[in-house]
């Protein structure tokens, strides 16, 4: 639970008198009158408590040390009854609770001018905090796990506490949190599975290895009533895996990102018994990461889930394309990052310029074993000329001392395919074509060095050509007829958002879950727990 800022050190709270006096010198004096003078008790407690705080610092500086919630207006009233009301709602938000506790009883305890300024600042840095925390999350991305690259855009705390003391107090609270229909309806997800808890789960778990239509007995009566209790099947009194169940079966596989085959094989099986307590950590996850996106994504903007497999192009809130793809392997070193970048450009017919890290982590062992191994690339020296292997002693070289680039010119057996969708950036990632389409075939398909494959490329490209081209698939094949690598640039970046999201809600209403592929969410959801993020059954 979180500590309110009266709680921290005198030590950090107080600055020496004469810099205060100064401040506010500068700040509210008049040349007829000393600074000394125009200082009140109230002004100096507040200078002093804010000293340690940038955004409170410079606020109060710029207000004259005004109070915003302490003073005896009405209107200070309503902001700290409003303020109050909001942090003991925060859960309701999968937010972790805040500690009111000692600022209520130093509210109560006032018995000067500086006890008043000092429950100002403490009040108003426990405002920036659930502003922040509400806005744009309580965890910092890239400190829960390394690929998660995003950069999440922060409020500037002057503007947050202007803006709130210029508004109405509960409704600029109010509107701080995400406003994207995803965040509402994962609110609403979340409180249908704290009833659930409360209601005691989904009941017995399902036993066996695998269930299939036609068969009979207990286990199929415990799939048949969970499934009813998952609200995938209606009422029913059958003992046999009947076309009912079945159908509920493919449902949920569906639901899951699962092999829609009606057999309820030990995937399904693992997936169908997980805890309404994990979905519902897997809910508090997927609000922080909305609290971290809780931007303007573009009316046009390209959206890949790494863990759904799929790249699609979403149109004033509607996806308008979609198609499947292959993100990187469970690698240290091959996972895709999560980022978000604007696409500028497509190059058609492709060189692939091999990463340094495969060229001579990969490569160069086999042609040290081989030098005709990997045949298919062109060995380039640092001034761009092609270099005879035979003239190479591949084995007089490390990882660190190659001094050779690899590149494979344009084919269809490129391991970039016919077409890569640029949007530069410092992981040298992108989505791309790929030769190998047989991966697109399987339920679960991280395998690439990181970069994003897709399934259906050339019909990605016409669907972006579209917006600048009256027959976007002529122009794209005239270029790609002629054998040469082409760059054709989009007249308007489009923004490239690339995710991870376990728990997405389906707009007609229900869930989809995905496994968690890298182990994120569970990184994110420890360290949730660790500020004090609780999971909470309700009463139905």
């Amino acid at each position: 639970m979180r500590k309110p800022f009266s709680n921290r050190s005198a030590m950090t709270l107080l600055r020496s008198a004469a810099v205060v006096l100064l401040s506010v010198a500068l700040s509210v004096g008049t040349p007829s009158q000393s600074s000394a003078q125009q200082v009140t008790a109230l002004m100096q407690s507040i200078a002093e408590a804010a000293s340690s705080s940038k955004d409170l610092s410079e606020y109060y500086r710029a207000t004259g040390y005004k109070p915003v919630f302490t003073d005896s207006s009405g209107r200070a009233r309503n902001r700290r009854q409003a303020l109050l009301r909001a942090l003991e709602a925060a859960p309701d938000h999968g937010l972790a609770p805040y500690d009111t506790t000692l600022l209520k009883a130093n509210m109560r305890a006032i018995k000067s001018d500086r006890d008043l300024g000092r429950a100002e600042v403490a009040m108003a840095q426990l405002f920036l905090d659930y502003a922040r925390d509400m806005q744009t999350g309580q965890l910092v991305p890239s400190r829960v796990d390394s690929g998660i690259v995003r950069k999440v855009q922060y409020r500037d705390g002057v503007s947050l506490l202007d803006n709130f003391a210029k508004s109405t107090p509960a409704a600029y609270l109010r509107k701080l949190s995400p406003t994207s229909p995803e965040y509402t309806r994962l609110l609403k997800e979340k409180l249908v599975l704290e009833k659930t808890l409360g209601a005691g789960g989904w009941g017995a778990k399902v036993s066996g290895s695998k269930l299939e239509p036609g068969q009979s007995g207990a286990n199929v009566v415990t799939l048949r009533n969970r499934l009813m209790a998952m609200g995938y099947l209606k009422r029913s009194a059958s003992t046999v895996y009947d076309d009912a169940i079945t159908k509920a079966v493919q449902a949920f596989q569906t639901n899951h990102g699962l092999t829609a085959d009606g057999v309820a094989g030990a995937g399904t099986l693992k997936e169908l018994n997980t805890d309404p307590e994990d979905r519902l950590a897997s809910v508090h996850v997927a609000l922080e990461r909305e609290r971290w996106t809780n931007f303007d994504r573009g009316s046009r903007h390209i959206w890949v889930n790494v863990v759904d497999f799929t790249a699609k192009i979403i149109d004033n809130g509607k996806v308008t394309f979609e198609t499947r793809s292959v993100v990187g392997a469970n690698d240290s070193d091959r996972r895709t990052p999560e980022f978000s970048d604007m696409m500028s450009h497509m190059v058609i017919n492709p060189t692939w310029n091999v990463p340094r890290s495969i060229a001579v982590n990969e490569y160069l062992p086999l042609m040290q074993k081989n030098a005709g191994a990997a045949g298919h690339l062109r060995l380039v020296d640092s001034r761009g000329r092609t270099v005879d292997r035979a003239n190479v002693n591949f084995a007089s070289y490390t990882a660190r001392t190659f001094p050779f680039n690899l590149k494979q010119p344009p084919s269809d057996r490129n391991a970039l395919g016919l077409v890569k969708f640029m949007f530069p950036n410092k992981y040298n990632i992108y989505l791309h074509d790929t030769p190998a389409k047989s991966l697109f075939g399987r339920e679960s398909r991280a395998f690439s060095h990181g970069c994003i494959r897709l399934n259906d490329p050339f019909d990605f490209a016409y669907a972006l050509l579209a917006k600048q081209s009256g027959n976007p698939e002529a122009e794209f094949q005239a270029h790609l007829k002629t054998g040469r690598e082409t760059v054709v640039n989009l007249k308007k970046d489009v923004p490239v958002h690339i995710i991870y999201r376990t728990a997405v809600t389906n707009p007609k209403g229900g869930m989809e879950y995905r496994r968690d592929v890298y182990g994120r969410d569970a990184k994110i959801w420890a360290a949730l727990q660790k500020q004090g993020v609780q999971l909470r059954a309700v009463g139905s």
